[in-house]
C-alpha cells in the first residue's frame, strides 16, 4: 500500500500528459494549412499543382532540410528561414514595384504618408485568404504572380551557380549547384512559396495566419499574438512552479535517516557473465562516436566563420554543412542510445546473476545490427546531400528524410526501432527471474521495465509519417520524438539505473530511491 500513492501519482502525470498532447495534436490536424490543389492567378493561368509542393518538400529533404536554413523556424540558423526570407524579399519587391509604378520613386524613398498606404495595401494584398474549399485552389493576383516569377529567378540563383552570389553562399554554408536541376528547383521553389503562404495568410475567419503571425514581419504587421507571449509566460511559471513543489514535498516529507555506507563496494563483488563482457566493444563505440561528434561540432560551427571550407581546406566540397550538422546532431542521438543499450544489456544479469540462454549472441547480434544502422544511415545522408540519391522515394527510405534529430532514412529508422525492441527483449528476460520474487525492490524492477520499453515504444512516432505527409504534422510526431525519447523516457532510465546501482550499495533506501525515479 504504501506504494500506491507513488503509482498512481506516476500514472496520473503519464494520463495527464498524453491527453494533452493528443488533444493538440488533433487542433494542429484540423487547423493545419491546407495544401491546394492548385495556385492559379486571377486569370486562370496555373502557377503551382499540389504535385509540385509536395516533390518540392521532397527536393527540400534530399538537400538537407532543417539542415539547410529553417523553415517555420525549424532547423539551422546559418541559412535563413526560408519562409521569413522570401516573405521578407517579396514584400519589399512588391512595394518597390508599386512605389515606383505610382510615384516613380522605390518605396525606402517615399514620405511616411506614402509608405503607410502601399503598406496598408501589401498587408490586405497578403493576408487576405483566397484559398477556396471548394475547389481546392488558391487564387493570387497578378503582382504576387510577378512577385513568385521574381523570387523564383532569385533562389535558383542561390541555389545554383551564379558567379554574383558566390560571396552569399559562403556566407550561408551553401554550395554552388546545391540544386541543379531546373524542373527541381521549380519544385523547390512551389514548396518555399506555399510555406511562406501558411506564416502570411490569416487563417479563415480569424485575424492571425496559419502559423500565428510567425515568423515575424512589420511590413505585413506580423507580430506575436497575445496568446503566444501569455502561454510562453504560463508555461515557464508553471515549470518554476512545478519543480519548486516538488523540492519542497521532497523536503518536507524527508526525515531523519542514518546511513551506513558498506565497508566495501557490493558492485566490486558482482560476477560478470559473458554477456555483460560483451557489452565492452558498446562503451568503446560510445567513446568514439563521442569525439567524433565533438570534432563535427567544430566543423559545423567554424561554417558559420567558413562557409565554404575548414581554414582554407575546401571543405565544403565534400562535407557540406548540412552533412556536418545532420551528423553532429545524428551521432549525439545515436552515442547516448548506444550508451544506455550497452548499461541495460549489462545491467540485466548484473541485478538477478542469470545468464539466459544465447544472450552473449544477442548482444553481439544487436551489436551489429548498431553498426550497420550508424554507418548505413550516415552514408545515406551524405549520398543524398550530394545528389547521389535522386529519386525521391529512394532518397526518403534509404537518403536524408530532412527532419533534425530524425535525418536518417525510413528503413534505417525501421531498423533502429526493431533494434531497440530485440534491446528490450534481451534485457527483460535477463532480469524476468528477479521480477518473480516478491519484495520492495520488485517495485524498482517494474519501473526499470516501463522505463525501458518506453525507449522504443516512444521512438515509434519517428514512424507515423509518410513520403508525402504534410509538415504540420510532421513537426508535431517529430516533437514526440525528440521530447518524449531523446529528452524524456533516456532520462527515466537513466534515473532507474542510478536508483538500483544506490539501493544496491545500500546508501539510500528502496523507498527514496523509488521517489526519486517517480519525481524524476
Amino acid at each position: 500500500m504504501k506504494y500506491k500513492k507513488l503509482w498512481l501519482i506516476l500514472a496520473s502525470v503519464f494520463i495527464g500528459s498524453f491527453i494533452v498532447l493528443i488533444y493538440f495534436g488533433g487542433e494542429i490536424y484540423q487547423k493545419k494549412p491546407p495544401i491546394p490543389n492548385q495556385v492559379v492567378t486571377e486569370s486562370g493561368d496555373v502557377i503551382f499543382s499540389k504535385k509540385d509542393i509536395q516533390d518540392g518538400q521532397k527536393v527540400w529533404q534530399r538537400i538537407g532540410g532543417n539542415e539547410v536554413g529553417s523553415i517555420w523556424g525549424h532547423g539551422a540558423y546559418v541559412a535563413p528561414d526560408w519562409t521569413a526570407d522570401w516573405l521578407h524579399r517579396s514584400s519589399v519587391w512588391i512595394l518597390d514595384t508599386w512605389a515606383q509604378e505610382q510615384y516613380g520613386n522605390d518605396y525606402q524613398s517615399l514620405s511616411e504618408e506614402k509608405q503607410a498606404s502601399l503598406k496598408a495595401h501589401l498587408k490586405k494584398e497578403i493576408r487576405t485568404n483566397t484559398y477556396n474549399p471548394e475547389t481546392g485552389n488558391i487564387t493570387i493576383s497578378e503582382i504576387r504572380s510577378k512577385s513568385i516569377a521574381h523570387m523564383s529567378g532569385y533562389y535558383a540563383s542561390v541555389f545554383g551557380d551564379d558567379p554574383a552570389l558566390d560571396e552569399y553562399r559562403e556566407k550561408i554554408a551553401i554550395p554552388a549547384n546545391t540544386v541543379s536541376n531546373d524542373e527541381d528547383m521549380k519544385k523547390l521553389n512551389a514548396f518555399f512559396w506555399w510555406a511562406t503562404w501558411s506564416v502570411e495568410t490569416n487563417r479563415p475567419g480569424e485575424d492571425i495566419t496559419y502559423s500565428n503571425n510567425w515568423p515575424g514581419e512589420p511590413l505585413i504587421d506580423n507580430v506575436p499574438t497575445s496568446s503566444n507571449i501569455i502561454w510562453s509566460v504560463t508555461s515557464i511559471v508553471i515549470l518554476i512552479a512545478g519543480i519548486g513543489a516538488l523540492v519542497w514535498y521532497y523536503a518536507f516529507q524527508r526525515k531523519d535517516e542514518t546511513i551506513i555506507a558498506p565497508k566495501t563496494d557490493p558492485l566490486l563483488s558482482i560476477k560478470q557473465t559473458p554477456s555483460m563482457k560483451a557489452t565492452i566493444k558498446y562503451f568503446w563505440v560510445v567513446t568514439a562516436l563521442l569525439v567524433l561528434q565533438i570534432i563535427l561540432g567544430v566543423i559545423t560551427a567554424h561554417y558559420a566563420v567558413e562557409g565554404n571550407g575548414f581554414y582554407g581546406i575546401p571543405l565544403n566540397e565534400w562535407f557540406p554543412y548540412s552533412v556536418t550538422r545532420t551528423w553532429h546532431q545524428q551521432i549525439g542521438i545515436f552515442w547516448i542510445a548506444t550508451a544506455w543499450l550497452a548499461t541495460g544489456l549489462y545491467i540485466g544479469p548484473a541485478i538477478t546473476g542469470y545468464e539466459p540462454k544465447y544472450q552473449r549472441f544477442g548482444v553481439n547480434f544487436l551489436f551489429v545490427a548498431l553498426l550497420i544502422v550508424v554507418l548505413g544511415s550516415m552514408t545515406g545522408e551524405w549520398a543524398a546531400v550530394k545528389g547521389y540519391i535522386t529519386n525521391p522515394t529512394g532518397n526518403f527510405y534509404f537518403g536524408h528524410q530532412g527532419y533534425e534529430y530524425v535525418d536518417l532514412g525510413r528503413m534505417w529508422q525501421i531498423l533502429l526501432t526493431i533494434g531497440l525492441f530485440l534491446w528490450f527483449f534481451l534485457m527483460a528476460r535477463a532480469i524476468w527471474p528477479a521480477l518473480k520474487k516478491k519484495g520492495e525492490n520488485r517495485h524498482l524492477l517494474i519501473l526499470f521495465l516501463l522505463a525501458s520499453v518506453a525507449i522504443p515504444v516512444f521512438y515509434v512516432p519517428g514512424l507515423m509519417w509518410g513520403e508525402t505527409a504534410h509538415l504540420s504534422m510532421v513537426t508535431y510526431w517529430r516533437w514526440w520524438v525528440v521530447h518524449l525519447w531523446v529528452e524524456g523516457f533516456f532520462e527515466v532510465f537513466a534515473v532507474a539505473v542510478l536508483a538500483f546501482i544506490f539501493t544496491r550499495m545500500g546508501l539510500v533506501g528502496t523507498k527514496i530511491a523509488t521517489t526519486s525515479v517517480l519525481l524524476s
